[in-house]
């Protein structure tokens, strides 16, 4: 009976206080404690911001399933009748289906952009980090200066260059200015210097494979992670372009998603009907950006892990 009463009185007194402080913190993986006031105030920030983002998406999503009468009359963030199929159906007859010659282009100016520019930084990022030659630190800096140029700046001087080359109004107009992306070669760099061992290089010489060879078959399976995190940047950036395509492009059948909507939406002050064919093509717009961005989720959130730490 007495050791039952010390029990619980030992039960019943209060912790100390090193403990309940320790009780009232959440331990993070690498030991780190942090307040629970803290954990609770970058919730409600990382909550909010999210509401902030996906607004924009829930009410493009909402609106694309509303008629042109509905669009305006009904609340934004509540449903009306169901019309997006019938939607979708005129957006694809307005004009002989422009709309979908316009996603068209905007594949092949992102696939085909994002892969060439991808395998560009990979080259680039890879003689930076194997090879020591002369100006080496010269050429990284230029690289890391560069990011401070804003891409609005340079988009005249392109244009520019893009006419007296005479490749305005061509594909190649915006393949190729997309080449130049210092970020990716930044990021392949650090990647390249992480994931490429000198010696594993060394020994391929030894053996006798030549540097393009080494670079394909070594280079480019070890940086591969972080090579689908700059094709995913890549890919972003070619998709949302607007600016240089405004500029290259005059021919309506060559024009992105981007600058196509964005006509529609200033014609719609005019045409109204274009108002409601303008949310629809907005929505089915993010549906490949979202797609890719799943589907590459896993890879591109290793690639930033092994970029972020040096081995």
């Amino acid at each position: 009976m007495t050791a039952d009463v010390q029990d619980r009185e030992r039960s019943a007194a209060p912790a100390p206080a090193g403990f309940r402080a320790r009780r009232s913190a959440t331990v993070l993986s690498g030991g780190d404690r942090v307040s629970r006031g803290w954990t609770t105030a970058a919730t409600i920030v990382v909550a909010l911001a999210s509401i902030y983002f996906l607004a924009p998406v829930v009410w493009l999503v909402i609106a694309a399933t509303k008629s042109s009468s509905e669009l305006f009359t009904t609340p934004g963030f509540a449903f009306g009748d169901w019309h997006l199929w019938d939607n979708v159906r005129a957006l694809s007859a307005y004009d002989g289906g422009i709309f979908w010659r316009w996603a068209l282009n905007s594949v092949i100016y992102s696939v085909v952009g994002s892969a060439l520019t991808t395998l560009v930084c990979a080259a680039t990022g890879y003689a930076l980090a194997v090879y020591r030659f002369r100006g080496r630190k010269a050429l990284i800096a230029v690289v890391l200066g560069s990011l401070l140029v804003p891409g609005t700046v340079l988009a005249q001087p392109t244009y520019v260059l893009l006419v007296d080359l005479g490749l305005n109004n061509t594909y190649w107009g915006l393949l190729l200015p997309a080449l130049s992306y210092p970020f990716g070669v930044l990021l392949a760099w650090i990647f390249a210097q992480n994931a490429v061992p000198t010696e594993l290089v060394e020994a391929a010489r030894l053996d006798g494979a030549g540097e393009l060879r080494t670079f394909v078959s070594i280079g480019l399976r070890l940086m591969s992670s972080g090579l689908v995190t700059i094709l995913l940047f890549t890919f972003l950036g070619s998709w949302n372009s607007y600016l240089l395509p405004l500029l290259v492009l005059t021919d309506v059948e060559l024009m992105p998603l981007t600058v196509g909507l964005t006509g529609w939406n200033q014609a719609s002050i005019t045409i109204p009907s274009l108002q409601i064919l303008t949310v629809v093509g907005s929505m089915l717009s993010v549906v490949p950006i979202a797609v890719v961005f799943v589907a590459l989720q896993r890879f591109w959130r290793a690639g930033l892990t092994a970029g972020g730490v040096r081995g």
